[in-house]
């Protein structure tokens, strides 16, 4: 006797796979999604606590203190955030994402990413009953402070 079962079953494979790929590709993009913003908030940690570090090592003493350990800090947050792609846009400095500010004997280190720019390196999806994938806030925000 024979069955026809095989026959009956020819669309199966093809709407399996697709189910799966749908399934797969979520978690695939949600990994890499929320990966990236991981990595920038422990580097921006990493870089400011990093810059107000150094800047101790700064003599006191030296002419025009304040600029000095500024730029120091700087500099230091720019190297430690050099690995960041030009795609990103991260700026430094005065105005810029990632600064230092020295004010009344207080250095602070900070960056502030705004989400938006990383929205132009990873597109963001907006999914109907979930919303906006990855959820982020408005911007990546760290910062680092030492009283001299």
């Amino acid at each position: 006797m024979k069955t026809d079962l095989p026959h009956k079953q020819k669309g199966a494979v093809a709407i399996e796979f697709a189910l799966v790929f749908v399934i797969f590709f979520a978690v695939f993009y949600a990994i890499v999604s929320y990966s990236v913003p991981l990595l920038l908030m422990q580097s921006f940690n990493e870089a400011t606590a990093e810059a107000v570090r150094r800047s101790v090592a700064l003599d006191p003493n030296t002419s025009d203190y304040p600029n000095a350990v500024v730029n120091l800090a700087n500099s230091v947050l720019q190297q430690q955030l050099s690995w960041v792609p030009k795609a990103f846009n991260l700026t430094y400095g005065t105005g810029g994402d990632a600064k230092a500010v020295y004010s009344a004997g207080q250095l602070t280190a900070s960056v502030s990413y705004p989400t938006s720019k990383l929205n132009q390196v990873i597109p963001f999806l907006v999914l109907p009953g979930v919303g906006t994938v990855p959820s982020l806030p408005t911007s990546l925000s760290a910062q680092s402070s030492i009283q001299f």
